[in-house]
């Protein structure tokens, strides 16, 4: 592949290196750092003049680091006189910032507190909803401000969209946007691909009664993404939600039948761990046999490894969008789908001018 520059930033050098590998194109050589007043500091020493230039780098680990030096790497290509920079984001940074999520979520403390709480009940009853607190009733999306005014969210996603657009991208790749809204919001053409046929390839290799399992939406959210590996792998579904206990009051509840079964809970990320902890929860006291969580998106902020540890949770496997070495050192129910091959295919097939939806439909033909 001639004319074509993979460039790294510092967020996922792994997973960078290992789609240079399925491509066999090198790295570009850069010195990525920060000078002593802690401004970062980006030097590219090969040549992008009139060459198509990849930059990889994931919305992880140092999220405002690694966009300010993603921003500058584009800016550094783009004054270098490369003829198109695309941007992929395995992982798109400030994804989740739209004013809808931000009212779900928790300071860690508040998370860590009572949903280990919630895992450490024990009540004779299966039939009891769970759980109903304030935990909940914010995961539901059921908070308001006081005396009834509404509370108003900075829109970070739709900034940064304009950031990378006013820094010289010209094309964006990224893989299962938390709000898929933010893809309205660029001029410049976006790729959103998706980790399902990795995932539905590990399902079939590494679950081994795959066959008799029920595919889990552990929200009404989710639904989509669960009842399109169902209609692939000819599962069954089932779905976690909210339900009325009263009249301030509200639950979850589960909609399916788990009981003797495996199931797999299926969710784009897994941030405080609180929504597998909760459904996997809900699940065992439904009867279901073994329990497999997998998400795209493994962040593992704050409490999550250890919600996981104590969940009923058999394994729960994450595609390395985020590094997961880490993580898997102190957590042995972590498993991790490569999916370096799809991103190194996707970056020939957009280089050449090649079709990408063709990688998610040959399911449907099987």
């Amino acid at each position: 592949m001639k004319n074509i520059v993979l460039l790294n930033g510092s967020s996922h050098p792994s997973l960078a290196q290992r789609i240079s590998e399925s491509l066999g194109v090198e790295l570009c050589s850069s010195k990525l750092g920060k000078f002593s007043n802690q401004e970062t500091s980006v030097e590219i020493k090969d040549s992008v003049r009139e060459k198509h230039v990849y930059i990889i780098q994931s919305g992880c680990g140092r999220v405002n680091d690694n966009l300010i030096e993603l921003l500058i790497l584009i800016q550094a290509c783009r004054m270098g006189s490369a003829k198109r920079i695309t941007v992929v984001t395995p992982l798109f940074p400030y994804s989740r910032q739209s004013e809808k999520s931000q009212k779900k979520r928790l300071p860690q403390h508040q998370i860590g507190s009572e949903i280990m709480n919630s895992l450490s009940q024990t009540t004779g009853e299966v039939s009891n909803p769970l759980p109903q607190g304030t935990f909940a009733q914010s995961f539901m999306g059921m908070s308001v401000g006081e005396g009834g005014y509404r509370q108003w969210c900075a829109r970070a996603g739709t900034l940064v969209a304009n950031l990378l657009q006013a820094a010289g991208a010209d094309h964006l790749i990224a893989m299962d946007l938390h709000d898929p809204q933010y893809q309205g919001f660029f001029q410049i053409p976006v790729d959103l691909i998706y980790a399902e046929p990795c995932i539905i390839q590990w399902i079939r290799s590494e679950i081994p009664n795959w066959r008799q399992a029920v595919v889990v939406s552990p929200d009404a959210g989710g639904a989509k993404r669960a009842t399109s590996v169902c209609n692939k792998l000819n599962l069954d579904f089932a779905l976690i939600h909210k339900e009325d206990v009263g009249s301030t009051k509200e639950s979850m509840g589960l909609v399916g039948e788990v009981s003797g079964r495996p199931v797999i809970i299926l969710d784009d990320m897994i941030d405080s761990g609180s929504t597998i902890g909760l459904a996997s929860e809900i699940l065992k006291r439904h009867g279901a046999t073994e329990i497999y969580a997998i998400a795209v998106h493994g962040i593992f902020s704050g409490p999550a490894l250890e919600i996981i540890s104590r969940s009923p949770v058999t394994a729960v496997a994450c595609t390395n969008t985020v590094p997961q070495e880490e993580f898997r050192s102190k957590c042995a129910k972590l498993k991790t789908i490569d999916i370096a091959p799809m991103l190194g295919e996707i970056i020939r097939r957009t280089f050449h001018g090649e079709s990408v939806t063709q990688l998610f439909v040959y399911d449907e033909l099987m």
